[in-house]
């Protein structure tokens, strides 16, 4: 054992050290002493910067006093005792150590770790000479937090200590051992890689677990227990759910069976899933198959396990364990699961495998409790309480309470309440406002159920009731809750004292004279039960009752024959009774009935009477009476058989024969002699006001005992009078009327129960004169109305809503209604359940409705077809009268029975295609078609032209053509199309309108051709040209119409040089067709005409290729070039074909070798006219907008000569075609007008090989060896436009390499992949601006110009935009959406609709799409898409449609949304007129704004036009308003405005507050029946719209001025008139009162005027004016002597002793305790002093303790009560007022390992266990000490030290 002690050399310095500096204070200090020795326990455990001062300073005075303790003096340890201690802190001794010597507790140490459950300790010091009891450290945990993951093992970081430190010569890597069961707080670790294992020290460190799955710590090298709560000794854990401390109720139980039904067809099938969230999972297989996991995470992380083989993995970080076996699989989990675990069974065998599986499922749905809810009060003290919602742990969210209601484990907690706003209100106002619990809720208040009956009649007693704190739900149930939540007011009682009224008491009355006058008689006295009011009743015993009969002797002697019996007394005191006898009832439990007594056997004298008994029962089922046997009944039998006496015979007292006599047992003389009748007081009342009856209770009663007996043993002859008085004589006051509880108005789930309760006055019993009082007048509660019954839930059952509107309003129709399963809750709510649930048949959810027959009604056939072919003709249809019957069949009826049908319901007119005869006389005016006699010719390229019937057009391909047809006294619906006598119809590329006008997209070579318009008879006919791509004119002559016109020439001097005679018959002779009727074509000789214009070069440009391709790049025409107007467009030239003739016809009549000459003159001439017309029509458009336009004429640029309009055509063209005044001549001033960009279709002119110079509206495609481009932008307007330049919408940035040149050109140098995009010119002045593009492209992927602007129109009919920006607009709008595209090879445009290709319903031309009309079907996104060879490109326009706000018309939504808060609350629906409500004020109201919009609209509120400033709330989105508590404040006007991009809408409500008012319309009941004080009271009501309300509303209001009205101002009958009773004459025992008795007529003056008594006789009895009083008993309390002082030991030499109290009269008899009540009572019991009481505990020595060390030792001692003097052992039970010292204690626990310990002299023992022989070595560590240097060491026996014992924490020994 040297190495490893040298090897943990190391490691000890610093703890040497400590040791070593301690012993030297310690030597200093007791240097002087002899032998002396002060020891510290492990030193050698704690590191030196740990000792706190407070340790040092206990540990030093713990010794210090033990020391003194044995006799030794150590000055020097007080001093250092004394030192240590001003260095300490401690806080203020606790009550507990106040009452022991310990000082109080030091402060807490640092925690032995950071993280994962550490231990601190604190320590006291022993303050007395003694030692103290008990312990003087004790620990605590600490930073009880999880460590972070890299922290690892505690255990694990203290063996990797050791790693460098070598052991037994090497260094190893440790890692720990652990859950050792023997001593699991020691430091054991096992070497890396072998099988080493060593005990690095014999302690861990504080905090470390004890066992790896156990919270159990070890503290100072013991292991200590650790509940979940993390305290030191604690024994909580957690539940099979994971809670601390739980009860179980968070999770639930799982478990089942699962068999498979595998094969190959299907290998493999889900077991069980586990949710996320489980514990404690464990399944078993067996069987031939495998199981295997599937999971998947909250986050939605899916993954799968194949368990293929045994051991422990990690599957979504849940620890898995499984086993695998050949025929079984075993599967655990411990939880909790981090994802959702889905078992699976995958097929390995034929045989079937059952899997049975157990684990704990968390309950997902939680209650949760919520904040508090706002204070009921904002000042002054209020209070609020919490609520509880559920919630779903696993989505983090709210979710309904039908959630948490699924599991029964869940229960909803309580609220809470507690005060809020405790602060006083502000002195200025004083004003609190008092605020609702919540919306609905009123607070929790007190009920009390009624009191119980009183436990004792009389004499004082208790009754208690139930006082409950309870809570009123939304819908008025009523719900028992916490009582903390009541406490804001006192708590009712719950007991109180009752009847404290004396009990009654027997009172004897004088007796009465004897009844003879002579000898022996009898004298008679009453004896009543005279309760504490004085009043006859009964309840007094009868065994204490005095006799009522006694014999009495007369003096005077009697000379008759001695009677053998008593004489009776004669009236008034008795009159002969007839026998009363109280017969038995029949029960359900067997009794004894006896039957009526026989007739007595004798007429005179003693006799008998007989009766039958029989056993008897009532049977409750069938309510009759059976006989059973006699034996079937218990308890004595009544007797059959008694005696009876008739009187005496003949007058005489009759001498009983022998025979007689034996008949009554004892014979006649001891029935005298035993029994006789006496009074045992009165019955009850009749009345308990107004006067009643009562009657003096007869009984039988044995004399010498005083008790009752059986009446049969009295002689029924002797039997005293009928005794009656007069009782309860005072006016009953108003009281309450009760009436009977209603049923209950449900047998489940809540009921009510209702009963009438009023207040009634009996003025008078004899003559029942009853009224109705006030409420007030009853001074007690008024008794509820109305009470809950029935409180529990009812079983599910189907409910029915209210059947809808039926489908028909008569003749037997339809309704619906839906039912549903629903369960009513003890609390009233509704729990909707699935269908199953209900057991019931369903009830019918539909039914037959409005059984009853229709009235006649006519049935109209369908109309027949027209009656012409063509025109105009009628249509008919039929009609029969017919009646629906209830039963939903129909009979046809006489047509008298339906009402008058108009004619115009059964002729209408119709129209059909026009005819096409012509001779047919017209009956009125035939149809007008008003045409254009024009021609027209277009110069350039437009995307769409305007014409009207009746010319001929000269255009160009691929433009838009629409053709009007303006008609009158026909309808354009009706008109008609054909082309070259061909019907046209409505197709993609030609579109029919039905309003008078058809449109052509984009001509082509076949559109050429005649159109013609029909309507009816009339028609009119367009004739379409297009220009070739040689300038000529595409000839396409339809056969119908050119077929006897012959061939025409292709030119026009071919037509001027043909003969004469051929030359009239074509331009001014008609064909033979035309004479036929049919139309012949004319076109043709306007064809060389046109021809002849475009030889010269003027129009169109220089070739139509160019044009073709410049149209197919064009897409930024603007939108006044859309706009065109008909006849009169820019870049269209128009003539008047009567121009065109004359021209023809003056050609042909010049001489032939002219002929060609004038042509080309006349061609001259037309072109300058067609140029001048146009600009004077520019010029009459720029005055009717009020400008002003030069006087100077204008010379055309046309020249005299040919050769002149030719050139100057080709080099003026901006001037020639431009709508502007052209200022050639004297400078006459210009107009102002907006900018107009030039549009010059040209290609683009490449000057070399690398610079390109073109005009705007031209595509630049860029090559490799470009090196300037260069875009020219010419722009017209006055003032001059200023040019401004953008690429791709933003202004260009100029450098070096982009220039703006001095003619607004812009150049490009060097161009770059950069500067490829769509180049924009702005032309700007004050008047307007306009823009033209031009793309610049590389070859390859195409271009589009795209925008990103955002354009909101609300009223235009049509808008244009360009892709890529945002519309938004109303419906009905035509949106057209530009694409300009570039790119080469030329790009193909396709549109797409949200990512799907447009069908061809959409108008598609130019690149652009025209979408017409739009609703909201069409809102989309709309994508141009442009592609080549090169690849593609999109771009996108979001379309949204724009709905103003408008009043919604489908209310089924809105008003449930009003119902939502309760249907007892009222609504209003706000209109754009105004409606209008009355409400009850402090009541609420919903007001519903039903607007609808697209985008949904913004509401906000107003009243009077101004915000909302009141209280209020806003829900369901803005469309609810309300208004709780209303006042007269909330009169007036409430709007809704409500608002979105498309326009807004105003609707408003008007709300009037109903008033509260008094009303005095009634009179209350009059104060008399007669008399002159009677008076009517009017009665104050308060009223609500008419209906009577609580007076408190009407509080602030004046109340009128009552005058009282007399009534029944009129004589009364006689009364009695009685005075108050006098004093009672004693004050116990029975006294005597009396009053004065009168009867008195009152008048209806007011005077009394006394009368007769027999005028109030013939009224009422007359008053008893005498009667008992205080006629209890006269008690008092007597007490015994004190017994002996012999009781239990209560203190040192005292005990107690006892003496009986007890209540008798003042005569002596003992009566009730509960009589002297009222009576302080003495004491029964007293303290007294005794010797036996002088005891005590002795207690001998501790035994020596059974072991040294360990956890076993234990050592006792002697405990004993003995007497203090005498000294001998008493019973134990003498000194049971002490506690009990302990007998018996545990002691030594501590490890046994090798220790070394400090002395109490000084001198260091070493103590080993380690060996098979525990050895101890003692040495003294200070020089000079036995002459022996520092370092060696002595045995045991060197220094003759005897080690005498081992205290558990140091060996003492002794020197």
């Amino acid at each position: 054992m040297a190495a490893p002690g040298g090897q943990r050399g190391r490691a000890r310095a610093p703890i040497l050290s400590v040791a070593l500096w301690l012993l030297h204070s310690a030597a200093q200090v007791c240097g002087n002493q002899n032998e002396g020795a002060v020891f510290l326990r492990e030193f050698t455990l704690i590191r030196r910067e740990s000792l706190h001062d407070d340790f040092l300073s206990d540990l030093l005075s713990n010794h210090k006093t033990e020391d003194q303790g044995t006799g030794g003096g150590d000055n020097g340890l007080e001093l250092l005792d004394e030192q240590l201690t001003k260095a300490s802190s401690r806080t203020a001794r606790s009550e507990e150590d106040r009452d022991t010597l310990w000082d109080a507790w030091g402060s807490w140490s640092e925690c032995s770790r950071t993280c994962g459950g550490g231990a601190s300790y604190s320590l006291r010091r022993c303050l007395g000479s003694k030692s103290c009891e008990g312990r003087n450290i004790k620990y605590r945990t600490c930073s009880n937090v999880d460590c972070p993951p890299e922290a690892g093992d505690f255990r694990t970081q203290q063996c990797s200590a050791h790693n460098d430190v070598k052991y037994q010569g090497q260094f190893y890597e440790w890692l720990p051992v652990s859950n050792d069961p023997d001593n699991p707080c020691s430091l054991k670790c096992q070497a890396k890689g072998t099988t080493l294992v060593v005990e690095l020290a014999p302690k861990v460190l504080d905090g470390t677990r004890c066992y790896t799955e156990s919270l159990d710590m070890c503290i100072s090298g013991l292991c200590q227990i650790v509940g979940c709560d993390h305290q030191l000794g604690s024994t909580v854990k957690e539940d099979n759910c994971g809670v601390c401390n739980g009860d179980g109720s968070t999770c639930r139980l799982v478990r089942g069976q699962y068999k498979s039904q595998l094969s190959a067809n299907k290998p493999e099938d889900t077991v069980v899933a586990v949710p996320y969230g489980s514990r404690h999972v464990r399944l078993v297989l067996k069987g031939p198959d495998h199981l295997y996991l599937e999971t998947k995470t909250l986050q939605g992380v899916k993954g799968e396990n194949s368990l293929s083989s045994t051991g422990s993995f990690l599957v979504d970080n849940s620890s898995v364990d499984f086993q695998k076996f050949p025929d079984k699989e075993i599967l655990r989990i411990a939880g909790p699961l981090s994802a959702d675990f889905t078992v699976k069974i995958r097929y390995a065998g034929a045989a079937d495998s059952a899997v049975q599986f157990i684990f704990y499922q968390p309950i997902i749905h939680r209650w949760r409790e919520t904040d508090f809810f706002p204070c009921s009060a904002s000042c002054g003290g209020g209070y609020q309480l919490t609520s509880a919602e559920c919630y779903d742990l696993r989505s983090s969210r709210v979710v309904t309470d039908q959630y948490c209601h699924y599991y029964p484990e869940n229960i909803k907690p309580k609220p809470k309440l507690q005060e809020c706003n405790l602060d006083p209100c502000p002195a200025s106002d004083g004003y609190k406002q008092i605020m609702p619990y919540d919306l609905y809720h009123p607070l929790p208040r007190w009920e009390s159920t009624p009191w119980t009956a009183c436990s004792s009649s009389c004499g004082g007693g208790i009754q208690s009731r139930t006082v409950s704190c309870v809570e009123e739900d939304i819908q008025g149930h009523i719900s028992p809750v916490e009582e903390w939540k009541c406490m804001y007011t006192p708590k009712m009682p719950i007991v109180q004292p009752c009847n404290i009224f004396d009990c009654p008491k027997w009172l004897a009355q004088e007796w009465s004279p004897c009844t003879v006058t002579c000898g022996q008689g009898l004298r008679y006295r009453v004896v009543l039960c005279i309760d504490h009011r004085g009043m006859h009743t009964g309840g007094c015993g009868s065994k204490t009752k005095p006799h009522i009969k006694e014999e009495c002797i007369v003096p005077t002697p009697c000379y008759k024959p001695k009677e053998k019996l008593p004489v009776e007394a004669k009236l008034p005191w008795y009159k002969q009774a007839q026998e009363m006898e109280e017969g038995a009832m029949v029960s359900e439990e067997p009794s004894f009935i006896p039957e009526a007594w026989s007739a007595c056997s004798v007429t005179c004298g003693a006799g008998s009477q007989v009766r039958l008994v029989k056993c008897q029962v009532i049977l409750s089922f069938s309510q009759s009476v059976a006989d059973l046997p006699i034996d079937e009944c218990e308890g004595p039998k009544p007797a059959s058989q008694r005696a009876c006496y008739s009187g005496p015979c003949s007058g005489e007292v009759a001498e009983s024969s022998p025979e007689e006599t034996e008949l009554i047992p004892g014979g006649l003389q001891d029935f005298d002699e035993l029994h006789d009748w006496e009074y045992e007081g009165f019955t009850e009342c009749s009345e308990s006001c107004g006067g009643g009856v009562q009657e003096a209770v007869v009984t039988c009663l044995n004399k010498q005992t005083r008790e009752i007996a059986d009446e049969t043993l009295c002689v029924t002859s002797r039997r005293p009078p009928q005794l009656l008085r007069a009782c309860n004589l005072e006016l009953c006051p108003p009281r309450w009327e009760i009436g009977k509880w209603s049923s209950c108005s449900l047998t489940c789930g809540v009921g009510l129960q209702t009963r009438d309760v009023f207040c009634s006055h009996l003025l008078s019993r004899e003559t029942n004169e009853t009224i109705i009082s006030a409420d007030e007048l009853c001074h007690k509660p008024k008794p509820s109305l109305v009470q809950a019954c029935n409180r529990f839930d009812c079983p599910p059952s189907w409910y029915s809503t209210e059947w809808q509107q039926c489908s028909q309003t008569c003749g037997a129709g339809t309704q619906k209604r839906d039912v549903l399963c629903k369960q009513r809750m003890a609390d009233g709510s509704f729990l909707e359940l699935p269908e199953t649930f209900c057991s019931t048949p369903r009830p019918v959810d539909q039914q037959t409705c409005k059984n009853e027959d229709c009235p006649s009604e006519w049935l109209l056939s369908d109309w027949t077809q027209c009656s012409v072919s063509c025109g105009e003709g009628t249509q008919t249809r039929n009609a029969i009268c017919r009646k629906m019957l209830k039963t939903g069949g129909s009979i046809i009826i006489n047509s008298s029975m339906c009402p008058p049908l108009p004619l115009s319901s059964l002729v209408r007119s119709c129209a059909v295609a026009a005819c096409t005869r012509h001779n047919r006389p017209a009956q009125k005016q035939s149809p007008h078609i008003m045409a254009l006699k024009n021609v027209y010719i277009q110069t350039k390229k437009q995307k769409k032209l305007h014409f009207i019937v009746g010319g001929y057009a000269y255009l160009l391909p691929k433009t838009s053509v629409v053709l009007r047809c303006p008609v009158r006294r026909f309808r354009k619906s009706m008109i008609t199309w054909e082309k070259d006598q061909k019907r046209l119809l409505s197709s993609v590329h030609i579109t029919i309108a039905p309003y008078g006008y058809m449109r052509i997209h984009r001509l082509k070579p076949s559109d050429a051709g005649t159109y013609t318009c029909m309507a009816g008879p009339a028609r009119e006919h367009f004739v379409i040209r297009l220009f070739g791509g040689d300038n000529k004119v595409i000839i396409n002559q339809p056969a119908g119409i050119r077929e006897e016109e012959g061939t025409r020439k292709s030119s026009l001097n071919e037509a001027l040089h043909t003969q004469e005679k051929h030359q009239n018959g074509i331009l001014f002779n008609r064909s033979k067709a035309e004479k036929r009727g049919h139309l012949a074509d004319p076109s043709s000789q306007y064809d060389n005409i046109v021809s002849r214009l475009l030889e010269q070069r003027g129009w169109p440009g220089e070739n139509l290729e160019s044009w073709e391709a410049q149209e197919s790049t064009e897409r930024n025409a603007s939108s006044e070039e859309d706009r065109s107007q008909e006849f009169s467009l820019p870049f269209v030239m128009v003539m008047e074909q009567k121009r065109l003739d004359d021209i023809i016809r003056n050609v042909s009549r010049q001489p032939e070798e002219l002929k060609d000459i004038y042509s080309k003159q006349f061609v001259v001439q037309l072109a300058h006219d067609l140029i001048r017309s146009h600009l004077e029509n520019q010029e009459s458009v720029f005055k009717i907008q009020g400008r002003r336009i030069g006087s100077a004429t204008a010379e055309f640029p046309f020249r005299k000569h040919v050769s002149g309009f030719t050139s100057s055509l080709r080099t003026s063209s901006a001037e020639a075609y431009l709508p502007v005044s052209v200022d050639l001549g004297n400078g006459s001033h210009r107009p102002h007008r907006k900018p107009a960009i030039l549009r010059k279709i040209s290609a683009a002119q490449q000057l070399s090989a690398s610079e390109v110079v073109t005009h705007l509206g031209q595509t630049v495609v860029l090559a490799s060896g470009t090196l300037s481009v260069l875009l020219h932008c010419e722009a017209v307007g006055n003032p001059k436009p200023t040019i401004s330049w953008a690429k791709n919408g933003a202004e260009v940035q100029y450098n070096d390499r982009i220039l703006l040149q001095p003619d607004d050109s812009l150049q490009i140098l060097a161009p770059v992949e950069a500067d490829v995009g769509f180049y924009t010119c702005n032309a700007t002045n004050a008047l307007g601006s306009d823009s033209v593009s031009i793309a610049v492209t590389l070859a390859g992927k195409p271009l589009i110009k795209a925008s990103r602007a955002t354009l909101i129109n609300t009223e235009s009919s049509a808008v244009t935009v360009d892709i890529g920006s945002t519309v938004k607009t109303i419906q009905g709008t035509n949106v057209t959406i530009s694409c300009q595209v570039a790119g080469v090879p030329e790009a193909e445009v396709t549109w797409l609709r949200n990512r799907v290709k447009l069908v061809p319903a959409y108008h598609l031309h130019d690149g652009s799409l025209l979408i017409a009309n739009v609703t909201l079907s069409e809102q989309g996104l709309y994508s141009c898409r442009a592609a080549n060879l090169r690849g593609e490109v999109i771009e996108s326009t979001q379309l949204l449609i724009l709905e103003p706000p408008r009043t919604l018309l489908q209310l089924e939504d809105l008003t449930a949304m009003l119902l939502t808060p309760g249907p007892d609350i009222p609504s209003v629906l706000t209109s754009p007129s105004g409606t209008r409500m009355v409400l009850n004020p402090e009541s609420s109201v919903l007001i519903g704004c039903p607007v609808d919009g697209h985008p949904t609209p913004n509401i906000t509120w107003f009243y009077a036009g101004q915000p909302i400033s009141m209280r209020h709330n806003i829900l369901a989105g803005g469309q609810i308003l309300q208004l709780l508590n209303i006042s007269a404040d909330y009169q007036g006007e409430f709007s809704c405005l409500a608002q979105n991009e498309a326009g807004s809408l105003m609707q408003k409500t008007s709300l009037t507050i109903r008033e509260y008012w008094w009303s005095v319309d009634r009179l209350m009941a009059c104060s008399a029946s007669c008399g002159n004080k009677g008076v009517q009271q009017p009665q104050l009501r308060c009223l609500l719209d008419g209906t009577e309300v609580n007076t408190s509303h009407c509080i602030e209001k004046p109340k009128p001025v009552l005058q009282p009205i007399a009534c029944n101002r009129r004589d009364c009958p006689s009364r009695w008139m009685v005075t108050s009773w006098s004093l009672c004459t004693r004050s116990c025992g029975g006294g005597v009162q009396t009053r004065r008795v009168t009867c008195q007529k009152l008048t209806a003056t007011g005077s009394s005027i006394p009368m007769s008594n027999e005028a109030c006789t013939q009224v009422a009895k007359r008053p008893v004016d005498t009667q008992i009083c205080n006629r209890q008993l006269c008690v008092e309390w007597v007490a015994s002597s004190w017994g002996q002082c012999n009781g239990p030991c209560i203190g040192p030499r005292l005990a107690v002793q006892h003496r009986q109290i007890f209540c008798q009269t003042r005569d002596g008899n003992s009566v009730s305790s509960d009589q002297c009540s009222v009576l302080p009572r003495p004491v029964s019991t007293q303290n007294c002093w005794t010797d036996i009481c002088g005891v005590h505990w002795r207690v001998s020595l501790w035994t020596l303790c059974t072991a040294t060390c360990g956890n076993y030792g234990f050592q006792s001692r002697r405990v004993e009560c003995v007497h203090v003097r005498t000294n001998k052992p008493m019973q134990e039970h003498y000194c049971s007022w002490r506690p009990r010292p302990a007998n018996w204690q545990r002691c030594n626990i501590t490890p046994c390992e090798n220790s070394t310990f400090l002395w109490e002299k000084g001198v260091i023992c070493e103590f080993s266990s380690l060996s098979l022989a525990p050895r101890t070595r003692c040495w003294s560590p200070l020089r000079g000490f036995f002459g022996k240097p520092l370092s060696e060491k002595w045995p045991m026996a060197a220094c003759k030290i005897k080690c005498s014992y081992w205290n558990g924490s140091r060996v003492v020994c002794c020197c």
